[in-house]
């Protein structure tokens, strides 16, 4: 007999597992239904507003150059890319949406390292309000980070990426420090014999790097996970407090968030926000605007204009990367380097939230891409982005 369930996804709800649920096919079901899969804690929205998607967009169904020979027009690539959600606003209006079958309008889709730029903006009201200095040391909110990696790094260094740590971010590892690390947030089974450790514990163990702090950028979520735990130090606030009462209401959103915890309830800040598509595309609308959202200012004008000027490109060129040639990164948002000034979250599994002020253009798109990485797929979509916004122009 066929089941509902997997009639709609192709596998039964059963064969989806701890060890797998960030695999395809079942990462279409898991993505959207993590609370199923680990503990998660709420973030909460003023009120709980389901929405209705857009019946059709033109814009979609237009031919368009993709840069795919496959795809020609916006909704063929989007199949193409294991688009789960898609969200173009322009001027704050919603001009296209697109979901997959598998996925709806209310659906609280995982944006895995996204996460770590939605923390940043946490960060940085914060900042505004006078509870963090940027260039204070780590250890000023987090005494028993001495003798760790983050001993003698500052705040700034764990925003912009600059920390000296030993630590790969090896995503396919299953046996390794990645993997002990995803042990302790909860998203991977655990290992017969290998002690259990929660998020922060395993945060102290990591060791500095044969290098100073501050120089080239380095990416490692670690880093992000601790962002978390030093903005609950900061201000004595629960994360999801935090992430409620500072953005998500008053950027209007109309839905509650998730995010994943640990066995001492840390939030898996790094990764573990889940939130819907035109939420998401809320976020980038209120910093296309400066940092406001409904007549308010949300997250301090100076703050991001900073993240969108002050990145140092000789620390991205340092690292050698083989994405945004001229790029940036600044408190844990991409800067294109490009004339149009387009800057970025990302996640992996296709996650993007693009924005691009020179169209007054705002792109989500949230995905199942079964490769974590995929770095052909990750140019393809920029391409894609920005002639998605030279069509809306």
């Amino acid at each position: 007999m066929t089941t509902e369930f997997k009639s709609a996804y192709g596998f039964e709800r059963r064969d989806v597992t701890l060890a797998n649920w960030r695999t395809a096919p079942f990462s279409h079901w898991s993505f959207q239904n993590l609370r199923e899969m680990v503990p998660t804690a709420e973030i909460r929205a003023t009120a709980e507003q389901p929405e209705t998607a857009l019946e059709s967009s033109l814009l979609l169904g237009a031919p368009l150059d993709t840069g795919v020979a496959d795809a020609k027009t916006a909704r063929a690539f989007l199949d193409y890319a294991h688009t789960d959600a898609f969200v173009m606003m322009k001027g704050g209006t919603i001009i296209a949406e697109h979901y997959a079958p598998h996925c709806h309008v209310n659906a609280r889709h995982i944006v895995f390292s996204i996460s770590k730029s939605l923390t940043a903006l946490v960060s940085g009201i914060l900042e505004g309000q006078g509870a963090i200095d940027p260039d204070r040391p780590v250890t000023d909110y987090l005494p028993e980070a001495k003798g760790s990696v983050y001993g003698d790094c500052s705040f700034r260094d764990v925003l912009d990426m600059r920390v000296s740590l030993d630590f790969e971010e090896a995503y396919l590892d299953k046996m390794g420090a990645f993997a002990r690390y995803r042990r302790a947030t909860l998203w991977n089974p655990a290992e017969p014999g290998t002690p259990s450790e929660t998020l922060l514990e395993f945060l102290l163990t990591l060791k500095k790097a044969d290098r100073a702090h501050g120089g080239r950028f380095y990416y490692a979520s670690p880093n992000s996970d601790l962002l978390g735990i030093l903005i609950e130090r900061a201000s004595g606030r629960r994360y999801v407090d935090l992430f409620s009462d500072l953005l998500w209401k008053p950027l209007g959103a109309k839905n509650h968030a998730l995010v994943s915890v640990d066995g001492a309830g840390s939030a898996r800040s790094a990764g573990g926000v889940c939130v819907t598509a035109r939420d998401l595309a809320r976020v980038g609308q209120m910093l296309l605007d400066g940092g406001t959202a409904g007549g308010r200012q949300v997250v301090p004008a100076a703050w991001v204009e900073d993240m969108k000027t002050a990145g140092d490109p000789e620390a991205w060129k340092q690292a050698g990367p083989t994405f945004l040639p001229n790029g940036r990164y600044r408190s844990k948002w991409y800067q294109s380097g490009e004339a149009d000034g387009a800057f970025c979250a990302i996640g992996i599994h296709g996650q993007w939230l693009y924005v691009d002020p020179s169209t007054e253009t705002v792109i989500v798109k949230l995905s199942s891409q079964p490769n974590p990485l995929d770095d052909e797929l990750k140019h393809d979509n920029f391409a894609f982005f920005r002639a998605m916004c030279r069509a809306a122009a």
